[in-house]
């Protein structure tokens, strides 16, 4: 419905291809981000659930407890079915759940107590309107909520102690984010105090650095550790050390490469975490009690997970994709039939493209040029001015209409309607290599049409701004902004917008 994310090498901002041999077999994909991939994420998105368990556990056993105490065998059984259910909803919107680094009891007493004071007013109003003579009175309803206030102060203090003994015990492998010295010496914090859950296996330091040695925390306080630049090495370092938690010593949004590194991290479910400088800068400021690793300020990085779409960006597709072959059947017979006589036999071209976690799949287009071999056809980018493009290819290229048979891979689930545009793998490792966030595309399967398509970022553009138009799509996917795009794409076309 759109051009292609990249018709024309005519642009200086991507640097030609050198001369290569043409090879006997296919393309095949490359090794990179989009295939080299992390392990796929837990459930939680980076929340301890050895932690979040325990803590919901205690949370609904003290209300338990204080409902049998206060109101007695008679009423207690009906309150057990509200007070637990809307305590562990009021603690999960405070992020009580979420517990930072160090996480103290006495920090976390005040809103405890907001909160048990809000579920046992409500409770004492719904009970006052539905039993009148088993009211609350004052004096009973503080009570409550001192002795339930108590009781889930002492839960959690049990739980936060499990936790950093078991944290001593069994440390969860780390990367840390940053640059000498902030990086070094938060290795060398996380290694003498374990009891904050960490053990550091590798620096991942900005690739504009000259490349250099392990990083060795001062004095004898555990291994150097290696310094990780590629994507090669994270995934590799992720895989054989099952890495679940990153710190950033650096502003996570300072740079395309970090953000990069952001995106991908909070995308396969890490628990990522703002350390240092990184922590003061970003958001609300750090508690002094408990919000550090041993003075080191730090703090969870509240991002949500990137909606991916799921069953409702398929079912959209598959509903307009089966309309819309209904509708242009005869639109596909014509075009199918004008390529046949100007072009000789070989109406479909088919050609690897890299789809969704660096898969490779076969996309289908109307042929409108004819190309010496494969090697052509997965290397050259430009077809301005090509000589063996007849009248209907040209036509069928301006129109958009070449691009009617991906309606196919739509149903096949290959692509999606809307998504980013998908390359071809000769030019994906190029663009992996010198674009930090073009990796991030294939987080998400690729489409005939995308935000950045809509924007005029079609033929001769910026990959770079590719790039960013197409994570911005992935970042805030919604089923109203696909619908929005679609209507544009089809104005594009209408207004014959097309290469």
């Amino acid at each position: 419905m759109t051009t292609e994310s990249a018709d024309a090498y005519r642009s200086a901002r991507v640097p030609p291809p050198p001369t290569v041999p043409r090879p006997a077999a296919a393309v095949r994909p490359p090794r990179g981000p989009g295939r080299d991939t992390l392990p796929p994420p837990r459930p939680g998105r980076g929340v301890r659930r050895r932690t979040v368990a325990p803590l919901m556990a205690a949370d609904a056993l003290a209300t338990a407890a204080t409902a049998l105490l206060v109101l007695g065998t008679a009423t207690a059984p009906a309150a057990l079915g509200l007070l637990p259910a809307g305590l562990l909803l009021l603690h999960a919107h405070a992020g009580l759940y979420r517990p930072g680094p160090a996480p103290r009891t006495l920090h976390e007493l005040p809103t405890l107590l907001g909160r048990a004071a809000v579920c046992w007013c409500a409770a004492a109003a719904v009970l006052a309107a539905v039993r009148p003579g088993q009211a609350l009175s004052p004096g009973l309803l503080a009570g409550a909520v001192a002795v339930h206030t108590a009781l889930v102060c002492a839960g959690r203090a049990a739980v936060h102690r499990a936790r950093r003994r078991a944290a001593r015990r069994r440390p969860r492998a780390t990367l840390i984010v940053g640059t000498d010295p902030a990086a070094r010496q938060l290795a060398a914090v996380l290694h003498a105090r374990p009891e904050h859950g960490m053990r550091p296996v590798g620096v991942v330091g900005p690739p504009s650095l000259p490349p250099g040695g392990p990083v060795a925390p001062p004095g004898p306080v555990g291994p150097p550790l290696p310094r990780l630049r590629s994507a090669q090495d994270i995934t590799r370092a992720v895989i054989q050390h099952t890495v679940r938690d990153v710190v950033f010593t650096l502003p996570p949004y300072g740079d395309p490469h970090t953000t990069a590194l952001l995106r991908r991290f909070i995308d396969q479910g890490s628990a990522v975490w703002l350390a240092g400088a990184a922590a003061a800068r970003e958001g609300r400021t750090p508690h002094a009690d408990s919000d550090h690793l041993w003075g080191f300020a730090c703090r969870r990085l509240d991002t949500a997970p990137p909606r991916h779409g799921g069953a409702g960006k398929r079912l959209l597709d598959l509903t307009l994709a089966a309309a819309a072959l209904v509708v242009t059947a005869p639109l596909l017979l014509g075009c199918a039939l004008a390529v046949r006589l100007a072009d000789g036999p070989g109406v479909l071209f088919r050609q690897e493209r890299i789809g969704r976690g660096g898969r490779p799949f076969t996309l289908l287009k109307f042929r409108t040029w004819n190309p010496c071999d494969e090697h052509e056809a997965a290397t050259r980018w430009s077809l301005d001015g090509e000589h063996r493009m007849s009248r209907t290819g040209r036509l069928l290229r301006r129109t958009s209409l070449d691009e009617l048979p991906q309606l196919w891979n739509v149903l096949r689930g290959e692509m999606s309607l809307v998504g980013p545009r998908p390359e071809r793998p000769f030019f994906v490792e190029r663009f992996v290599r010198t674009c930090p966030e073009y990796g991030a595309r294939h987080r998400m399967a690729p489409g005939m049409t995308g935000l950045a398509q809509v924007h005029g970022l079609r033929g001769d553009t910026c990959v770079e701004d590719r790039a960013r138009f197409d994570n911005l799509y992935i970042d805030g996917w919604s089923l109203r902004q696909d619908l929005l795009i679609l209507l544009r794409t089809v104005a594009s076309v209408v207004r014959l917008e097309g290469r």
